[in-house]
């Protein structure tokens, strides 16, 4: 069931399933999406981790869409079990839990999934140490403001990329004020522009929005606004060197990578692990021109530090 393709382009597929490669490989991965990969955002970043898998790994991969509640998890799983899969990356907190339920059932099968709570021998979880990232974009946001008060908008709750923005922009300036708010969910773009105006109202200058189904909308508003933002995801240095100070990108292809890479050479370790500045799976994007050059640099320094050291400022 797996097509030839020399050359692998993303492309916008409605079917539930597509298959990617026929490559003669050891080894066969594939990847479950809640959504659809045409996203521009933390489903696309997932695809491009497959492409790297089979490109970079030599690995055989395939991908199926809208695996979005537990039966269908399961039917997937059962029917990539008969197609020959060994790795199988859910892509997203969501499928954690469900593939908690069933991995002791494909011990011939090692499950990967991000940001949730896992154990057992041949299920992992894949955590970005958002803490850090968030806590250097504060660092800067605080730096850059011009009226002291600031803002986060979060998509989920459990994401430390709020708690770590808020810890660095009050470690860089006692007097900065912070305003921190959640919308509960990935896509609600309505409910993160409302909080947007709400936090603009109040003199925020610049604000981090860390949910990809809405920072677009959120930066765009920024700039409409002649305000500034902090990119979140991919570097969005595109949308206006003027408005997007910096961003922090979370290089999703290099942790697929390296979990396939381990996987191949049975170094895979099951149970929760992180990814972060150290591991080269998070960085810092583009500076803005508006940075001053001296403030660029000590941030450079003090994530340096940090990759060494662990330490943060």
């Amino acid at each position: 069931m797996f097509a030839f393709g020399a050359v692998l382009t993303l492309t916008i597929i409605n079917a539930c399933d597509s298959n990617v490669s026929t490559a003669p490989a050891d080894n066969k991965a594939a990847l479950l999406l809640e959504n659809t990969i045409d996203d521009q955002g933390w489903n696309s970043k997932g695809y491009e981790g497959l492409l790297h898998v089979q490109s970079d790994i030599g690995m055989d991969v395939t991908y199926r869409e809208n695996v979005s509640d537990a039966k269908k998890v399961k039917n997937t799983v059962e029917e990539l079990k008969d197609e020959g899969i060994e790795l199988i990356f859910g892509h997203g907190r969501f499928f954690a839990d469900h593939f908690m339920e069933i991995n002791e059932n494909y011990p011939n099968i090692h499950f990967v999934s991000f940001n949730g709570d896992v154990e057992g021998d041949n299920i992992t979880s894949v955590h970005f140490e958002g803490y850090a990232m968030g806590y250097f974009a504060g660092r800067l946001s605080s730096e850059m403001s011009e009226t002291n008060t600031i803002g986060v908008i979060s998509a989920q709750k459990w994401q430390p990329e709020a708690e770590g923005f808020v810890a660095g922009a009050k470690d860089s300036s006692d007097s900065i004020r912070v305003l921190n708010e959640n919308v509960y969910g990935w896509n609600k773009e309505e409910e993160a522009l409302h909080t947007l105006d709400d936090m603009t109202e109040k003199q925020a200058d610049i604000i981090y929005p860390t949910g990809d189904g809405f920072h677009v909308e959120v930066i765009n508003k920024m700039k409409e606004k002649d305000l500034q933002a902090i990119g979140y995801m991919g570097d969005q240095s595109d949308l206006g060197e003027a408005t997007v100070l910096t961003s922090t990108v979370q290089h999703v292809e290099r942790v697929y990578q390296k979990i396939a890479k381990q996987y191949k050479t049975g170094e895979l370790e099951s149970g929760n692990v992180s990814y972060g500045f150290e591991d080269e799976a998070i960085s810092m994007g583009q500076f803005s021109p508006e940075v001053p050059e001296n403030f660029q640099k000590q941030l450079i320094e003090e994530i340096d530090h940090y990759k060494d050291t662990g330490e943060l400022p």
